[in-house]
């Protein structure tokens, strides 16, 4: 089943769990008699109740039928995200399982019902929201990617050739469309049982390198299914189509590690410049108090409440630095001017406050 299958379903299972759970709200509405177990609903409504109650029932089995069989060809340890949709899935069944005994087995405990509907409400909305977006990213990702495009099947066609593939390996094949949506299912299927992703695309490589990579990863003995000699074209030839992506990527990390240095190194300097009553006569004299605390409020919130700096504020100027330092590494990004003005700040409201 196709992740947009995949998707289209989740969607259709939640539309079943809505309308399951508010029906059973206004069914409940209407007097019930405790003694011989029937209410005074109409019985049209009691029987759509019914009805999708089985069609929720009838899908949520087909559905885990085709994905519970995907965890035996994944990775050994399982990303968090997956061992909670797992966790989700088989809540949802304990649940099914538990209205079902009610209703034929343990009517006393009826009244518990809009509990039980409620909570599988809950973790269906929880199960979908952590598959069906990232579905859709993904297949707009692909969109994006030029991978797929007339010009980068050609570029890929070209590469093919001096990749290192055996004669008998059909190149125009491998550099089409359905060939590279064979390739990117290969590798989303079958290499991650032993790799993850990241690591597999956190370099770009030459053809002849990836051809060689996916030979030597496809002979060696695996725990899930076996890469096929025309999988393992497939998915160099995937891999060979998306390095352009990939050093886009790699050069866009480069780009924001360096900037990163950057302002990590402009920060000490500032440090030093302050300690040593050297900072610029024109950073000196344009610096302001309210402009101080706008940037300061400003550039720190982006990450956290900048009130943290008030509950945990530093010590010494050396722990300024360090505090600056880390909101650079984790991503924040501020000019040489930005850093002289908010450790000046900082060190002027916070260190004399204790």
């Amino acid at each position: 089943m196709s992740t947009s299958m995949s998707a289209i379903l989740g969607l259709i299972f939640l539309g079943l769990a809505n309308a399951s759970v508010f029906l059973m709200f206004k069914l409940w509405g209407y007097p019930f008699d405790k003694e011989t177990h029937t209410s005074a609903a109409p019985r049209s409504l009691m029987l759509l109740h019914r009805l999708i109650g089985y069609a929720y029932a009838i899908l949520y089995i087909f559905m885990m039928w085709h994905m519970v069989p995907r965890l035996w060809n994944y990775q050994v340890e399982l990303p968090p995200r997956t061992v909670a949709h797992l966790m989700l899935g088989i809540t949802i069944g304990v649940l099914i399982l538990v209205k079902i005994a009610i209703l034929r087995f343990f009517r006393h405990f009826e009244e518990s019902m809009p509990y039980i509907g409620t909570c599988l409400l809950i973790c269906t909305y929880l199960l979908i929201g952590l598959s069906v977006p990232f579905t859709f990213r993904e297949a707009a990702l692909r969109t994006q990617t030029r991978a797929f495009s007339d010009e980068g099947i050609a570029r890929t066609r070209r590469l093919l050739e001096n990749a290192g593939l055996p004669t008998e390996a059909p190149l125009d094949q491998l550099a089409s469309k359905r060939k590279l949506r064979d390739g990117q299912y290969v590798l989303q299927r079958k290499c991650v049982v032993c790799h993850d992703l990241r690591t597999i695309l956190a370099k770009p490589r030459t053809p002849p390198d990836w051809v060689r990579l996916v030979n030597r990863m496809a002979i060696k003995p695996m725990i899930g299914e076996p890469i096929h000699q025309e999988e393992e074209w497939s998915v160099s030839a995937y891999l060979i189509a998306i390095t352009p992506d990939i050093q886009v990527s790699v050069r866009q990390q480069r780009q924001e590690q360096m900037r990163a240095d950057e302002a990590r190194i402009a920060a000490e300097v500032a440090t030093v410049a302050m300690e040593t009553e050297t900072v610029p006569e024109a950073v000196m004299e344009a610096y302001d108090e309210v402009e101080a605390r706008e940037l300061f409020e400003d550039r720190c919130s982006q990450c956290h409440p900048f009130t943290d700096v008030e509950d945990y504020p530093p010590r010494s100027e050396e722990e300024t630095t360090e505090l600056i330092t880390r909101m650079i590494d984790i991503g924040l990004y501020l000019e040489e001017e930005e850093i002289e003005v908010i450790a000046r700040y900082i060190n002027e409201n916070y260190l004399d406050s204790e």
